[in-house]
């Protein structure tokens, strides 16, 4: 990593046509950013990476390793409470909220200070620890005044939490998930509002640590799911566990320290008072500060219009965009896959090939957990000019879930009509991660329902679910017959 002052006298002014400083300048050293310039170095030499902020990425820092820390104490805490189903009597958990917390931010400094590394590691690339905007499409001006030029530009600059204007009311009592992981102890309530991932995540994991949480959602979204049936079997496993709303139009203000949340359900009016204000309520791109108004890229509110996910480009400019920025799935592999087409691309440029994405996979790590894995429900109804399938398994009575006290869960598989092929799932329920896994590989392969069902089944596994799910599917497929209720070969309760 190098840092040369003569490498940035160029400016739009005096640049001579055909000439910039660098390469390839990516904005922001995040996943996407991380995954650009290394794909882009195998193509060109001199690369700009600039980030202003602190390095380590939203994951490692506030996104999905704190979040699985805070979860797996959780869990912890959670487990005593259900030993009394095997004959085991627990004393209930002591939980010291200073502990927990220590061990979420020790482990999570852990996980930045990896990425830091990485980062500092790079060869070959000259690092600027500003901010920068663009003056033109070749152009950026850094924090400082600088001005860099470069050939080609990726837009990696990550998302943020959008919070909507009607919990501001909650004041210094606002916090969004970034805020919960440098915590020193735990609070002793919660309203979260947002029943996406995010909100579904911590909230459960507060009230497992003892926190009062009510969860407040929006139009009755559930995680990222959109088949009714896994939909409305969600809503009613996490309403079991704590204080859920699907739907209900709140009225947020403040009462000394607490805020004072009201809402209506079921024909009665409510009020509760909080500590906090959790807005897990989604993440808006960070591409309103930079300044795409100067370039000739049209955008809305939310989004890169133009931007085509198999190139990484907006149009035929020399712009790509990779990682949260794109908004499209914000997750970290989708990330690291569009830092790698978009670099790949800049670095090639003005050569620009289109790359096949992977079969795409979501996890929501609940309990029990959602995933979704290829072509959603809702995507197959508006858009499966073939028609498709649907078949189910429930995990309230399989063998292996039963066996461990897991045995909440529906999985609905799908298929299309005429070709047998695998298209997607959406399921809730124990490991749910694995199962995903299996599909999605299932589907990259290309593989049909019949195919699949010639793969190795294990017995007792919670793998039996699915193949129970994939011969229903088959049958409603018309290329074999419906299984029978309790299936020989797959042993008791499968």
């Amino acid at each position: 990593m190098n840092f040369e002052p003569s490498d940035i006298e160029t400016t739009p002014a005096t640049r001579k046509p055909g000439h910039y400083a660098f390469d390839v300048a990516i904005l922001g050293a995040g996943t996407a950013g991380m995954s650009a310039f290394r794909e882009a170095s195998n193509h060109a030499g001199r690369i700009a990476l600039i980030d202003g902020g602190p390095l380590g990425t939203t994951c490692a820092r506030v996104g999905c390793m704190p979040s699985k820390l805070l979860i797996a104490a959780a869990e912890a805490a959670h487990g005593p409470r259900n030993s009394g189903l095997f004959g085991i009597d627990s004393p209930p958990p002591q939980i010291d909220g200073k502990r927990v917390m220590a061990r979420v931010r020790s482990e999570r400094d852990r996980f930045v200070g990896f990425v830091r590394e990485a980062v500092e590691s790079f060869e070959g690339v000259t690092l600027f620890s500003e901010y920068a905007r663009f003056e033109d499409d070749n152009s950026l001006r850094l924090s400082s005044g600088r001005i860099i030029t470069a050939r080609a530009i990726v837009i990696a600059t990550g998302s943020r939490p959008a919070v909507p204007q009607a919990l501001f009311a909650a004041g210094e009592r606002l916090i969004v998930n970034d805020d919960i992981f440098d915590w020193d102890d735990l609070p002793s309530s919660v309203a979260v509002f947002g029943a996406g991932v995010i909100g579904l995540e911590l909230g459960q994991a507060l009230h497992r640590l003892g926190v009062r949480v009510h969860l407040f959602g929006r139009d009755n979204r559930i995680g990222p799911l959109t088949d009714p049936e896994v939909r409305d079997y969600a809503a009613a496993a996490f309403q079991g566990e704590f204080p859920a709303t699907w739907h209900a139009d709140t009225h947020i203000s403040r009462s000394g320290e607490k805020v004072v949340v009201r809402w209506s359900e079921a024909g009665e009016d409510r009020e509760e008072e909080f500590d906090h204000v959790l807005a897990a309520t989604g993440r808006v791109p960070n591409i309103d500060q930079i300044g795409i108004e100067r370039t000739s890229l049209p955008t809305n509110s939310r989004a890169m219009l133009g931007y085509d996910p198999l190139s990484g480009r907006v149009g035929s400019s020399n712009i790509f965009v990779a990682g949260d920025a794109a908004f499209e799935l914000p997750l970290l592999h989708e990330a690291a896959d569009e830092g790698r087409i978009a670099g790949e691309n800049a670095g090639r440029f003005p050569d620009s090939y289109r790359r096949a994405r992977r079969t795409p996979i979501a996890v929501v790590f609940s309990d029990p957990q959602i995933a979704l894995v290829g072509a959603s429900h809702r995507q197959l109804v508006e858009n499966c000019e073939k028609g498709f399938a649907i078949g189910q398994a429930s995990f309230d009575d399989q063998g292996r879930a039963r066996v461990m006290g897991l045995n909440r869960g529906l999985l609905r598989i799908y298929g299309e009509h005429g070709s047998g092929r695998l298209l997607g799932a959406e399921m809730i329920g124990p490991r749910a991660e694995h199962l995903a896994h299996l599909l999605a590989w299932a589907i990259e392969m290309d593989l049909t329902v019949e195919r699949a069902l010639q793969m190795p089944f294990y017995h007792p596994v919670l793998e039996e679910g699915l193949r129970t799910a994939l011969r229903a599917l088959n049958a409603a497929l018309g290329f074999g017959p419906q299984p029978p209720l309790r299936c020989i070969d797959c042993g008791p309760g499968a």
